[in-house]
């Protein structure tokens, strides 16, 4: 595991944490957690140079990765990266590492974990005592001196969570959607930006479009595939049928049917990427419920999937050449016996 090292720059009061890696992800989530645990927010972030908060390093103005930055914005907090090979920059942390060796690394070093939470309670029970510890040559520990003169300077935490951010470009479709394609999930968008191209910016808990900077929708995110978000404000008045026909309708109604009718059209869902499309050969083929009848009907789903084909027309094929009545083992073709077939032993 990697060790994640916070101080503050008065009181020294210490946060630990370990984590998996020194990924972005990891080291964003260690700082929203340092924050919370100092229960307040700095003036300034100094972290180390590390390829997940600093783009390109500069002695006078590096570049910031875009995710530490928004961050920063979030919490009204500075990031001041240290210089490259200035260790005098960030000297709490590193006094700071040497220290939690003693007094956290070495207490634990002959126990197993086998989880990080449980290795991480371990560490926050040992750091509380590092913290209540009396500083070298003082009286105080470094929570009082927290307590008492560094915690009225720091800003209070914002009222929501930061949450890390991904981005995607996407054009919307003529349905009035954008999809989120790592969850197969539609979210609306107002009807006339059909056709523009957009940035999808979503988190663990919302989905967000913006056209130019600007929020033109919101919605709490659904990780349900094929599933339709809609504001019916953003649709016109002549499509708002659309909100009412979405893959779970059409997934119910074949299951109401038969479940080899449901596992058809879910299959029907897959193969297409234009959601109308997908629509209007949902409804064909649940339709042939009432035109032949459901036995024909779920004879001809089977049979479609035996052969790997999952869209309308192979259907209707099926149902108006009668083939769903054909057994398929009356369709197996034997060789005949006769004089002239050499057989096996021929070519012994």
């Amino acid at each position: 595991m990697e060790v994640f090292v916070a101080v503050l720059g008065y009181s020294g009061r210490t946060y630990v944490r370990a984590c998996e890696s020194q990924r972005k992800e990891d080291l964003l989530s260690c700082i929203v957690r340092a924050l919370n645990y100092f229960g307040g927010v700095p003036r300034v972030l100094v972290p180390d140079n590390l390829k997940s908060a600093v783009d390109k390093a500069n002695p006078y103005e590096a570049e910031i990765n875009r995710d530490l930055l928004d961050l920063g914005n979030h919490y009204d907090m500075a990031i001041l990266p240290a210089r490259s090979l200035k260790p005098r920059d960030k000297a709490w942390v590193e006094r700071m590492v040497q220290i939690i060796y003693t007094r956290i690394y070495a207490p634990l070093r002959n126990q197993v974990f086998t989880n990080l939470d449980n290795l991480n309670d371990a560490i926050l029970e040992r750091l509380e005592s590092h913290n209540d510890q009396p500083l070298q040559g003082r009286k105080e520990s470094r929570n009082i001196l927290f307590e008492t003169e560094e915690k009225q300077h720091l800003h209070p935490l914002p009222h929501d969570y930061w949450e890390l951010k991904e981005y995607l470009q996407v054009k919307v479709m003529k349905n009035c959607y954008v999809q989120l394609h790592r969850d197969r999930h539609y979210y609306s968008v107002p009807y006339h930006y059909i056709g523009q191209k957009v940035k999808l910016v979503y988190t663990a808990t919302y989905v967000a479009v913006y056209l130019h900077g600007e929020r033109i929708s919101y919605h709490l995110r659904d990780r349900t595939p094929y599933k339709y978000t809609t504001v019916k404000e953003h649709l016109p008045s002549t499509h708002q049928f659309v909100s009412e026909w979405n893959p779970g309708k059409f997934i119910e109604w074949a299951g109401h049917i038969h479940t080899d009718v449901e596992s058809y059209i879910r299959k029907v869902l897959d193969n297409k990427s234009y959601p109308e499309q997908t629509y209007r050969s949902c409804v064909g083929i649940l339709s042939f419920e009432r035109k032949a009848g459901k036995d024909r009907m779920i004879a001809a789903c089977q049979r479609a999937s035996s052969f790997g084909a999952y869209n309308y027309k192979v259907i209707a094929q099926i149902i108006g050449n009668k083939l769903d009545r054909i057994n398929p083992k009356e369709e197996q073709i034997t060789m005949p016996i006769h004089e002239n077939i050499r057989g096996a032993n021929y070519y012994k």
